[in-house]
């Protein structure tokens, strides 16, 4: 199968060097193995979409050279597909109605577990049985029992117990929105993506998107999750901590920090487009991509 890889920024703001990271890891491993590179915006979550962020992404990818295959796709023309793929789900029986809001699942496992984990609330199951009356909410997937298994490329062996680490999660959110797992899932699928290279930030979120390509009949593709950037404390490097957006104007230094963040030697480039061709020859190299010339 030709590779089809893909880089989905969230239009909240302009790139900064944790995005960064992340595009160029998987713009270089499409350009590696001879593959088309798309571009992804993922605007379904409306009150975060910042006006003009878009352009600002797509000019700044053009700025340091990345230069994407096709159309741009953008969610918020996909309510269509993602309607479809729930209601797959649902006549299934694996989707549910959820009357619970945050302080009640926060309340539930207070009372089961004695304290409350930190990070993500797994979910009780307290409307995996009905609603008792009350009004639904938001839509959930019936999570299967088991250990769900992935092999990432970074990463190694990962293995998550979704059922009791994170529980049935939603689908579709309370505000009326499609939630981001779904989204993504169909959206791989429809672009024919087969790698997948993002942050590790993601890695938790991926033993999910496989339970619902396996539910929905989709391929799994190949995953790879990339170091992420963090700040002075430790934070995750992001729009919300305050990072700073690259600087357009500096391209070929932006790209080398870049680099080195993904853990390989610098070396000295003249340009921009003679640094793209050095670092995809390095990290075929790297990866023993046997597709890639000498």
């Amino acid at each position: 199968m030709a590779y089809v890889g893909r880089f989905a920024p969230s239009p909240t703001g302009p790139l900064h060097q944790g995005s960064l990271v992340a595009a160029l890891a998987s713009y270089l491993d499409a350009r590696a193995h001879g593959g088309r590179w798309l571009v992804r915006i993922e605007d379904l979550d409306a009150p975060r979409v910042v006006e003009g962020a878009d352009r600002t992404i797509l000019q700044q990818l053009q700025a340091m050279g990345l230069a994407w295959d096709g159309d741009v796709l953008y969610q918020s023309s996909r309510h269509a597909a993602y309607r479809e793929a729930f209601d797959t789900l649902r006549q299934a029986g694996a989707a549910y109605p959820c009357a619970c809001t945050r302080k009640e699942i926060a309340d539930s496992i207070l009372n089961l577990r004695g304290r409350l984990p930190s990070g993500e609330l797994p979910y009780p199951g307290t409307c995996r049985n009905g609603l008792n009356g009350r009004p639904a909410r938001a839509w959930r997937l019936r999570v299967p029992q088991g250990r769900t298994r992935i092999v990432d490329r970074w990463a190694g062996l990962v293995e998550q117990d979704v059922e009791s680490e994170v529980g049935d999660f939603v689908l579709f959110r309370a505000d009326g929105m499609w939630a981001y797992q779904l989204a993504v899932v169909v959206d791989d699928a429809a672009q024919g993506i087969t790698d997948v290279v993002r942050g590790a930030d993601l890695l938790g979120s991926t033993p999910r998107q496989k339970i619902l390509q396996d539910m929905l009949q989709l391929p799994n593709p190949r995953w790879m999750h990339v170091p992420i950037v963090v700040n002075a404390e430790g934070q995750k490097l992001s729009k919300q901590t305050g990072a700073a957006a690259i600087d357009a104007a500096r391209p070929l230094a932006a790209l080398e920090a870049a680099w080195r963040h993904l853990q390989f030697e610098p070396f000295q480039a003249a340009d921009v487009t003679a640094f793209l061709a050095e670092a995809t020859r390095r990290w075929a190299r790297r990866w023993q991509i046997e597709k890639f010339p000498a």
